[in-house]
């Protein structure tokens, strides 16, 4: 957001451009009046992003001297942040699993919450995949629970359980 606000108020080039250099003894008005232009200008842009901050980093980025000096910590700071951020969700979705112990429902509202911080990352996925994902670990689940709620009802022995896997099963 905060680029987009200085773009529009056509001051990015000081978050990317070093100062121009003027000597102390400059008698050339045209150096001298770009050079100021460029202190204000650049004054400008470091407390537009200044003032856009919480206080508490208010306090910590009011240090930076520059524009660029303070766009570029924030960029190494938050970049940083974001590709372990990114690391953390890809685990989480990758670590994830259907348990019997909890309802079906709840589950599934975490895995959406994992999708959708997922996309929040800008890490998406294609709809067929979550689908054929999400179907894939509950079929897995749901055989388990079928066969073991099978084996309640009907008091099969764990004989005849180990049949089941042959094709030899007279559980219908």
């Amino acid at each position: 957001k905060m680029l987009f606000y200085l773009t529009t108020l056509n001051l990015v080039r000081f978050l990317r451009e070093d100062a121009p250099i003027v000597a102390e003894n400059e008698t050339d008005k045209d150096k001298r009046a770009a050079f100021e232009s460029w202190g204000h200008g650049e004054f400008l842009c470091r407390n537009y992003v200044l003032n856009g901050m919480d206080n508490s980093l208010y306090n910590v980025y009011s240090r930076m001297t520059t524009a660029k000096l303070l766009w570029e910590s924030l960029e190494k700071k938050y970049k940083t942040e974001g590709a372990v951020l990114k690391k953390f969700i890809v685990g989480k979705f990758l670590d994830y699993k259907i348990v019997d112990s909890k309802f079906v429902m709840s589950q599934v509202q975490e895995m959406q919450l994992i999708l959708h911080d997922l996309h929040a990352e800008c890490m998406e996925m294609s709809e067929s995949f979550r689908s054929t994902l999400d179907v894939e670990r509950l079929d897995t689940q749901n055989l388990e629970i079928v066969v073991a709620l099978r084996l309640r009802k009907n008091s099969v022995t764990s004989e005849s359980y180990n049949n089941m896997g042959r094709g030899n099963s007279s559980i219908d």
